[in-house]
């Protein structure tokens, strides 16, 4: 275990340095795509158009070496444009399968808000089970499989909002924001004569990030932290400012996501610093809020903050301790 988490800190470390090559200035962005990537979730980036949701995305893909799709949604996409169609061949009488761009490692879906809602369906049952039903035949997505979506504000001109079970499929949500004015007069400097992402090597391969996979999934996680995560997903269910809370998937993806952090940070059990770390990124856009809290100016983000304020944190030895010997299970294979 010892040695696989030192070639995930490795690993990790060389993917995140590559992204911050391309997209710098942005403090935390590599980190929690990173952990979604370890812990086999899906990634949301939400901003307003020309800040680098786009870049980030490729950045990700170009720096492992697999297979990759990009898929560019308009409203006039077709669920068949995304998982595939059988095509009718009158030489042998017979159907021919041809795949779509989600039998890719890396889907990068550029501005999935500008489907329809119909074709945004189509990437709930490959998200959630790794697989696709064509034709009433179920077709299986490869390994490593994530879904980089980014999107534009809803209340832009030509958007469709994703519905709240589309966005409970990402594990996290991520705004990318302005860079600073150093930052910003850096990418000047960096891309007047050349574009970094055309310069960009890829770092590790596909079938090493299924393997960390497995292991940030046997990474241990005490009964304390484990109610910690419950407590913080449960808070959002009793708040008075909100509509709807986060769903039980929401905790056991934010399990996820810490067993991913605590692993990039080359430990083998998860300590309440990596839930609240991602709490904002991974439960924030699962909410909706009241009416009031709206009108008020409240946002997702500001009412998880507030709930990690609040809720107490597991405490002494059960909470932080390493895992006792031979707790660990091997890990399972498979989605």
């Amino acid at each position: 275990m010892a040695r696989g988490l030192d070639e995930i800190v490795a690993a990790t470390t060389r993917v995140r340095a590559a992204i911050d090559s391309v997209v710098s200035g942005r403090t935390g962005l590599a980190e929690v795509t990173v952990a979604v990537l370890l812990a086999e979730g899906h990634l949301l980036i939400e901003d307003v158009p020309g800040v680098g949701k786009t870049t980030l995305a490729k950045a990700l893909a170009r720096s492992i070496d697999c297979r990759v799709g990009r898929i560019q949604f308009t409203p006039d996409l077709l669920p068949s444009d995304l998982t595939g169609v059988n095509i009718f061949r009158t030489a042998t009488h017979d159907f021919e399968f041809r795949p779509g761009p989600v039998f890719n490692n890396v889907v990068i879906g550029d501005e999935i808000n500008r489907a329809s809602p119909k074709t945004q369906s189509a990437l709930l049952e490959c998200m959630e089970e790794g697989q696709t039903t064509i034709d009433g035949t179920s077709h299986t997505l490869p390994r490593p499989f994530l879904v980089v979506a980014t999107q534009n504000p809803v209340e832009m001109e030509g958007t469709y909002p994703l519905p709240e079970a589309q966005r409970d499929r990402f594990m996290a949500r991520l705004t990318v924001g302005y860079p600073e004015n150093d930052a910003e007069l850096q990418m000047l400097d960096r891309q007047e004569t050349a574009d970094p992402l055309a310069h960009l090597s890829p770092v590790t391969t596909g079938d090493d990030m299924v393997r960390y996979a497995d292991i940030v999934r046997a990474v241990y996680a005490a009964g304390p932290v484990k109610q910690y995560v419950l407590d913080l997903v449960g808070a959002t269910r009793l708040h008075d400012g909100l509509r709807l809370g986060a769903s039980p998937r929401a905790s056991l993806q934010l399990l996820r996501a810490a067993k991913a952090s605590a692993a990039m940070a080359g430990r083998e059990h998860v300590l309440p610093d990596d839930v609240q770390t991602l709490a904002v990124p991974v439960l924030a856009h699962r909410l909706i809020l009241s009416t009031e809290s709206r009108l008020g100016g409240v946002t997702p983000e500001r009412v998880i903050e507030e709930i990690v304020q609040r809720t107490p944190v597991p405490g002494g030895r059960a909470a932080s301790a390493p895992p006792p010997a031979g707790s660990f299970a091997r890990p399972a294979r498979g989605r």
